[in-house]
């Protein structure tokens, strides 16, 4: 599997282990229907779900990491 097709699925990863249990704690907890509970899980996961960057450098590819709990970019190994 290439390093492009790992960042995406990790964005993908990332993004879902936010979005599904906010999605539910609006629908089930607070009784939301319709569009806002998938809005609202949608904005909080954009926000709190880390974000994965493949870029070719001169040592090859690599994959960073930026997160709002992590301080700076890290290397993903």
């Amino acid at each position: 599997m290439s390093k492009k097709t790992k960042a995406f699925l990790y964005n993908l990863a990332g993004f879902m282990v936010f979005f599904v249990p906010t999605w539910v704690i609006c629908t089930n907890v607070f009784g939301m229907e319709g569009f806002l509970p998938k809005m609202i899980a949608l904005v909080i996961s954009i926000f709190l779900s880390p974000k994965f960057q493949f870029i070719k450098t001169a040592e090859g590819d690599k994959i960073f990491m930026k997160w709002l709990f992590v301080k700076g970019i890290k290397e993903v190994k």
